[in-house]
């Protein structure tokens, strides 16, 4: 058997690559294209055999997508290219953004895959439904072409994960299920979840006694990260880490940012089973870019937070500083993306420019599976 000739459009450092080889398909990646130099650096340190191509897609010419005569195509984010094609994919895998399922680029790619044969199959998920301890809400799209065998009953569908299903069988029982027409939408509440919590959150418990709401967070979000913590299907973050050692010191957040952000930061255990979307500015940024990891696991936060307002400023960073927050690595988001131990950066790339690439990345294990599906 001839192996799948695949196409990885917007190829960044290459998770699309590791998925598919992650999934065990017998496969080769003809091409990748990314204009991304220093992401283009890091393909070329983990995948040295693949053809690169560092140009926009609107600069290949239809003699150039037909030579290399595909029969899949990986992408993120959305395009289209291969409308213009003589010759179709069987296979399309894209990933985007939560916020695509509802955008006029998404209307005008489904209108497009339906006139070109396509069916195809949405979906919104977060590597929490794989029992990995990082929400990271993404849209999903599988299409195969019609004449191809095709289990999907439906097109259309928005899947998302519910709390009372098995995380590791969630992707394939929820395609394999036998739905007739019935579609899948959003609810008002799920449409409206902050990207970084995912609609994968268990429903709401009453908060343990006596917990103490120490930042500037409300008690759904307490409520929240309690549930969280108690889904024995997650992980520990434990298992994502790197072990602590003198070089970690870099990581650790400076003074400055310790007294200007302590009642945003989200603050994480090792035993927690949560952490935030990491974004491409993490490291740089505090706000909103992902959780930081507490190493004093003795401390306990409410005796750190409780009247800390009513302190001078050189007692209350001493007080911060007993919790000794970090950063994660870049090892570590690697990780819990799902990207290998043997998988690594070139070494002028720097820690700033880690985070960067893996924020704009995605997760391995979840696309892994997503493949498997669109190839069953």
């Amino acid at each position: 058997m001839a192996a799948l000739r695949v196409l990885e459009l917007y190829s960044g450092i290459g998770g699309m690559h590791q998925a598919l080889r992650e999934s065990c398909t017998y496969a080769e990646v003809v091409a990748a294209v990314d204009v991304n130099t220093l992401a283009n650096d890091v393909y070329k340190h983990n995948f040295p055999n693949t053809p690169l191509w560092a140009k926009t897609i609107e600069g290949i010419t239809l003699q150039e997508f037909d030579r290399l005569s595909f029969d899949m195509i990986l992408m993120s984010p959305p395009c289209q290219p291969f409308t213009r094609l003589q010759k179709l994919p069987k296979y399309l895998l894209l990933e985007n953004v939560k916020g695509f399922e509802s955008s006029s680029a998404r209307n005008q790619l489904l209108q497009t895959l339906t006139t070109c044969g396509f069916k195809y199959q949405e979906f919104l998920l977060s590597p929490t439904c794989l029992g990995i301890p990082n929400s990271r809400l993404r849209y999903f799209l599988i299409a195969k072409l019609h004449h191809e065998p095709f289990s999907f009953q439906s097109p259309g569908q928005i899947l998302t994960r519910f709390p009372d299903q098995d995380p590791e069988d969630l992707l394939k029982e929820k395609v394999a299920d036998k739905v007739g027409e019935t579609s899948f939408s959003l609810s008002s509440e799920e449409k409206n979840l902050d990207p970084n919590i995912g609609p994968d959150c268990s429903s709401k418990k009453n908060l343990p006694k006596g917990a103490f709401l120490f930042k500037l967070e409300t008690v759904e979000e307490m409520e929240r990260k309690c549930d969280q913590d108690n889904d024995s299907s997650i992980q520990m973050l434990k298992d994502f880490l790197e072990e602590e050692n003198e070089e970690m010191s870099q990581y650790f957040l400076p003074p400055k940012s310790l007294l200007r952000y302590a009642f945003l930061l989200d603050i994480v255990k090792p035993i927690c089973r949560r952490s935030t979307c990491f974004t491409k500015g993490y490291g740089h940024y505090v706000e909103g870019t992902g959780s930081v990891l507490q190493t004093a696991v003795d401390v306990e936060l409410e005796s750190v937070f409780k009247h800390i307002d009513n302190l001078p400023e050189e007692e209350k960073l001493m007080k911060l500083s007993t919790l000794k927050l970090r950063y994660f690595t870049p090892r570590e988001i690697a990780n819990l993306h799902g990207f290998p131990l043997e998988f690594g950066f070139p070494e002028k790339v720097t820690v700033k420019q880690c985070y960067r690439l893996l924020g704009n990345s995605l997760n391995v294990h979840v696309v892994a599976k997503l493949i498997s599906i669109l190839l069953e």
